[in-house]
C-alpha cells in the first residue's frame, strides 16, 4: 500500500464473492487470536512472566490492527450512530438468536460450564443492548455519552454504567473485581 494508508485502515472496496467470504473468514481468525494472545497474557502475568504478557499483548494488539482493517475493507465501519446500530444489531442476534440456540444444545448434552458461559453472555448482551439504545438517542440528539464510569464484571461481563456495584448481580463476584473503564 502506498503512503496514503498510514494511520488509517485501507478504504472500503467492492469485493468479489470470494474474496468478502476470504476476507470475512480471516475477520473472524484474526479477532479470535487477539482475544486468545489476550486470555494468554493474563496467565503470563499471574504465572510471573511479565515480559511473555507484554509479548502476548503486543501480537494481540497486532491481530486486532488486522481485524480493523479487515472491517474496513468490508466496508462494516460507519459513523458512530451507524456503528451504534451495528453494534444494537449485533446484541439483538445473540440475545434473540445465538445464545438461546446454544444454550439448548448445551442443557440437551448436559454441558455444565458451558450452559453457565452461555448465560453470563447472554446477561451481559442485554446490558450492552440497553447501553447501546440510550447511548444511539444521546448521539442521534448530538449528545455524547455522559462522563459516567462503565464497570464491567471480570467474570461474567456484566456491564453497569455510574457507580460500582458491591457485588455483581449475576454471578456474585465482589464489585470491588470490577474493571472500570
Amino acid at each position: 500500500m502506498e503512503a496514503p494508508y498510514l494511520n488509517t485502515p485501507p478504504p472500503p472496496e467492492e469485493l468479489g464473492a470470494m474474496t468478502r467470504g476470504n476476507i470475512e473468514a480471516a475477520l473472524a481468525g484474526e479477532s479470535q487470536a487477539s482475544q486468545k494472545y489476550l486470555a494468554f497474557a493474563a496467565v503470563a502475568r499471574e504465572e510471573g512472566y511479565p515480559n511473555v504478557a507484554r509479548l502476548f499483548e503486543a501480537v494481540a494488539y497486532a491481530e486486532s490492527t488486522h481485524a480493523r482493517n479487515h472491517l474496513s475493507v468490508l466496508g462494516q465501519i460507519g459513523t458512530t450512530a451507524q456503528n451504534l446500530k451495528a453494534a444494537w444489531g449485533g446484541e439483538t442476534f445473540e440475545i434473540d438468536e445465538m445464545y438461546p440456540a446454544y444454550a439448548a444444545v448445551a442443557k440437551l448434552q448436559g454441558n455444565d460450564s458451558a450452559q453457565l458461559t452461555i448465560r453470563f453472555a447472554l446477561k451481559a448482551e442485554m446490558d450492552h443492548q440497553d447501553i447501546y439504545d440510550s447511548t444511539l438517542r444521546g448521539v442521534e440528539g448530538k449528545k455524547d455519552f455522559d462522563e459516567s464510569v462503565v464497570y464491567v464484571c471480570p467474570v461474567c461481563g456484566h456491564t453497569v454504567i455510574g457507580k460500582r456495584p458491591g457485588y455483581c448481580s449475576q454471578c456474585y463476584t465482589d464489585g470491588s473485581y470490577f474493571r472500570e473503564f
